[in-house]
């Protein structure tokens, strides 16, 4: 059973000299119980469809639905079994921690003992700091009292909007695990991320770029249909490296990545050896052949989909 569900969707921004497209004609589907995420960059689109899916906005073309219901017709049945994280922190920042839960489970008709075991694993984090203001808290706790507020009223489907954006990296993946063990209890999620690492974690992914969406699959079926050889090449100059390799007539794609510069080349069996002699003046040149991850297919498959400008004058 799908219990999320997005046909032709189509939302645009206009304001007096343009037309952004946000979301062109977007349709995916979220199983029962599934952890899906949606990834992409800043300005793909990501926001304006969690708003859509969760009957903040109006979509001006296509049709949405959560657990069979539509998202305008129904949007008041679906706000009282969805639980929504926001993108920016939209908790009250002058309220404590036990204040924010408290209001939250006022608004759903519960309270915070009623559905304590949901939250148990997530709230023992933040109960030293239960009298602390919201507002004080580190990015971390934000977020995790935002999950908490998302979960007091026990819903049944989960929207996270980028909850680990501006977050280090142990708190990263501390919610991470906190999302499995939300899963296990039968919680269906839907999560945007621009962390490209991050779409390991999700049972399914659909990959975003300028409101269109590229690719959905399992992270591992996405990985295994990448179809080239794959090379990390680095050297004392790293600019000038990625210039020439940029200019190389056998490249295919070239982009940097961390402290390498990932390179395909336009034929598999291709001799490594004139690359060699191409950048001999390269001093500490290393090129070795690694195998793809989902960045690599983000950029393979913009690449072999490139979109025109989604901006147009009036």
């Amino acid at each position: 059973m799908n219990t999320i569900e997005a046909k032709n969707i189509v939302k645009t921004y206009t304001t007096k000299k343009t037309k952004t497209t946000a979301v062109d004609d977007v349709s995916f589907s979220v199983k029962e119980g599934e952890l899906f995420g949606l990834i992409g960059p800043d300005g793909a689109g990501k926001s304006s469809i969690f708003r859509i899916m969760t009957t903040l906005l109006l979509a001006d073309t296509g049709s949405a639905s959560v657990m069979g219901m539509d998202v305008v017709e129904n949007y008041k049945q679906i706000r009282n079994i969805v639980g929504y994280m926001p993108g920016r922190f939209s908790l009250y920042q002058d309220l404590s921690v036990e204040e924010n839960l408290e209001f939250f489970a006022t608004i759903f008709n519960t309270t915070i003992q009623a559905n304590y075991d949901l939250i148990t694993d997530i709230y023992v984090q933040l109960e030293p700091f239960k009298k602390r203001r919201a507002g004080k808290l580190s990015g971390g706790m934000k977020q995790k009292l935002a999950l908490c507020c998302a979960l007091i009223h026990k819903p049944k489907i989960l929207f996270l909007d980028e909850p680990t954006t501006g977050v280090d990296p142990v708190s990263r993946k501390e919610f991470w695990e906190m999302l499995k063990r939300l899963k296990e209890q039968g919680i269906t999620i839907l999560v945007s991320t621009p962390y490209m690492d991050e779409a390991n974690l999700c049972d399914r992914i659909a990959l975003i770029q300028n409101g269109k969406i590229l690719e959905i699959d399992t992270p591992q079926n996405i990985v295994d249909r990448f179809d080239n050889d794959l090379y990390a090449v680095r050297s004392d100059n790293m600019f000038n490296l990625l210039i020439l390799l940029r200019n190389y007539p056998q490249t295919k794609s070239c982009f940097a990545f961390g402290d390498k510069h990932h390179l395909v080349l336009k034929d598999n069996n291709f001799d490594l050896n004139e690359l060699k002699i191409f950048l001999k003046d390269q001093s500490n040149l290393d090129i070795k052949k690694i195998g793809p991850g989902i960045e690599d297919c983000f950029m393979q498959l913009m690449n072999a989909h490139p979109n025109p400008s989604l901006r147009e004058g009036l």
